[in-house]
This record gives structure tokens, C-alpha cells and sequence, in this order.
């Protein structure tokens, strides 16, 4: 191994340690994956809006103005509930996936503020 110009032998460990630590750093930031949880949730919230879109249609078609049906549909509102559960569903899946995405990200920046310092240390960055 070379040793950079100006550096002491007594300090080659700490650069062996640190150029260890930026290549662990750099394998582990080189992907993303709060993305892959930003994916989701926005699948889950594109969900929401459709099943909230069923909900009032299904809400007006039972509720709203209008002519009435000579018989009701049903007893219960089911199809009204069921996008309502549905509803329900996608907007839960929406919120984990997005506070996943969030605390990923936090540890992604992280890391990725900790490899620009161990490169400038380096000398890699100018």
C-alpha cells in the first residue's frame, strides 16, 4: 500500500481503518432503499384516492339526491364499507411505508454525511 505524501507510518493504521470504513460506507450507499418504501407508499396513496373516490360514489348512490330506487339495494351500505375498509387499508399501508421511508432516510443521509467526511480526511474530495 502507498502511503500518502506527508502522512507518518504511525499513521497508516487510522488510514487503513478509515479507507475500511469508507468502503463499507460506499457498498452501503450506493443503493437506496428508503426509495423503494417511497415506491410503496406512493402506490398506497394513488390507492387512497380511488378508494375514496368509491366511497363517495357509493355513499351517493345510496344516500345522495337524486331518484330513489323503489327498493333499497340492500340493507346495509356493504359496498359503501367495503371501500371504506379498503380505504382504511391503503391509507395504513401509505402512512408505514412513508415513516418507514423516513427514518431509512435518516440513516441514508447519515452515512452518506459520514463517507464525504472520511473522503475529504482521505484526501479523495478536494
Amino acid at each position: 500500500m502507498k502511503r500518502a505524501a506527508g502522512t507518518s507510518p504511525a499513521a497508516e493504521p487510522e488510514l487503513a481503518a478509515l479507507r475500511a470504513e469508507q468502503e463499507e460506507l460506499a457498498a452501503r450507499v450506493s443503493t437506496r432503499k428508503s426509495i423503494d418504501d417511497v415506491r410503496r407508499g406512493a402506490y398506497a396513496l394513488f390507492g387512497v384516492v380511488v378508494t375514496v373516490g368509491l366511497s363517495v360514489k357509493f355513499a351517493w348512490d345510496r344516500w345522495g339526491w337524486g331518484p330513489r330506487p323503489t327498493r333499497p339495494i340492500g340493507r346495509y351500505p356493504l359496498l359503501f364499507l367495503g371501500s371504506v375498509a379498503l380505504f382504511l387499508a391503503c391509507a395504513w399501508v401509505a402512512v408505514l411505508a412513508f415513516r418507514r421511508a423516513s427514518r431509512t432516510m435518516k440513516v441514508e443521509d447519515r452515512d452518506f454525511a459520514r463517507l464525504q467526511e472520511i473522503r475529504k480526511r482521505l484526501g479523495m474530495d478536494a
